[in-house]
């Protein structure tokens, strides 16, 4: 797949997994987190995608397929689904859009999320690639997002550019992101 000529900014998605929010039962806070958390680490401009999608398999996949495949997203981060419970399947769709696992992604959110809660193990993030995409899914909870943001992120530039997505710079690091 190519990038497209008309978008000269990296292109971020952001997807939040929940049946509430996507329901319209409560107000998305990760979302917000996620994206307010970028805007200070990420040096250049960049556009944001935002979704909101149930949880389950189906609607998880559908939107990283949609993203990934149609519109020429380049990150895309997934908050929410990633715990035990019988409707966390986020980690499961992902999987099956994958065509390249990084799990170093995950073991480094959970390391880190462990220092600050014990119930940290119970997380299930992954990231991966598909195609020109580097798809990360984050916890749900906005005080977890930016610890784990915060230790996956200076290998996300890198990344895109070894998946020949565009080119994405991260501030310096006392911009306090």
């Amino acid at each position: 797949m190519t990038v497209n000529p008309g978008h000269t900014f990296a292109r971020i998605a952001i997807v939040t997994v929940s049946d509430r929010a996507s329901g319209g039962q409560y107000e998305d806070l990760s979302g917000p987190a996620v994206e307010q958390w970028l805007r200070r680490a990420v040096a250049q401009p960049c556009e944001f995608v935002r979704r909101i999608v149930p949880d389950g398999v189906e609607s998880v996949r559908n939107a990283l397929l949609q993203l990934c495949d149609k519109d020429d997203i380049d990150l895309v981060l997934t908050t929410g689904g990633t715990g035990p419970a019988p409707r966390d399947l986020t980690v499961e769709a992902t999987h099956q859009v994958l065509t390249k696992e990084l799990p170093g992604f995950g073991e480094l959110m959970r390391r880190v999320s462990l220092e600050q809660v014990p119930t940290a193990i119970l997380s299930r993030q992954t990231a991966g690639v598909r195609g020109r995409s580097l798809i990360i899914n984050l916890p749900g909870k906005p005080a977890s997002i930016g610890i784990c943001l915060a230790a996956v992120f200076p290998a996300v530039p890198y990344c895109l550019e070894l998946i020949g997505a565009r080119k994405m710079a991260e501030a310096l690091p006392d911009s306090g992101a």
